[in-house]
């Protein structure tokens, strides 16, 4: 009987955060508590700095660096993947590009919390707390650019440029991984290249 509970329980959670997953509210909520993090991380770094700018820098460009990787490895390596928990919602953003399919907004956070937490435990902690602030507000940049690219459309020609690498990802799904940067796609050799026309 508790076994039963507890499954009609775990049943109803995941269903209720799959929902919440697909809502506006659970969107910019993210926005709002990444942001927070980013703003407190930075601040408890300061406050325990011993290492002057110099630790900042390095910690602030490791995190960019390690956070543009993470964004290129997920999208390529889970979301397409056969494993369902990431395919299913991955694709869905491929059938619709407007839509607010997002992951659970404390999810992004708690797992930013625990990563400070076991970095801290080797690297000092204003280093850790420093690299992973800069690690959510890629986070949050990759987030807010996926946006843009998916709602506005520019007149720019480098902007224009910029949001067409993504959209042909979405027609060559094997391409173009990378969406605030081309580096890894340039590095993995994953760059969409225009085929000459024939005939």
């Amino acid at each position: 009987m508790l076994k039963k509970i507890a499954g009609y329980i775990a049943s109803s959670l995941a269903k209720s955060v799959a929902w919440l997953s697909t809502t506006r509210t659970n969107y910019w909520a993210e926005y709002g508590l990444d942001i927070t993090l980013v703003v407190v991380l930075t601040y408890v770094g300061w406050q325990r700095n011993t290492g002057g700018v110099g630790l900042f820098v390095l910690a602030i460009a490791l995190g960019f660096l390690g956070f543009s990787f993470t964004e290129y490895g997920f999208h390529r390596w889970l979301f397409h993947t056969r494993i369902p928990l990431f395919a299913e919602g991955h694709s869905k953003h491929h059938e619709n590009p407007l839509g607010y399919d997002a992951l659970p907004f404390f999810l992004p956070a708690l797992l930013t919390v625990s990563l400070t937490g076991l970095f801290s435990l080797i690297l000092p902690e204003s280093f850790a707390c420093f690299m992973m602030a800069a690690v959510t507000l890629g986070y949050v940049v990759y987030g807010f650019s996926h946006f843009v690219i998916h709602h506005v459309r520019f007149r720019n020609p480098l902007l224009m440029r910029w949001a067409a690498v993504h959209h042909i990802h979405h027609y060559h799904a094997d391409r173009n991984y990378g969406v605030t940067t081309p580096l890894w796609d340039f590095i993995l050799n994953t760059r969409y290249k225009r085929q000459p026309r024939t005939g």
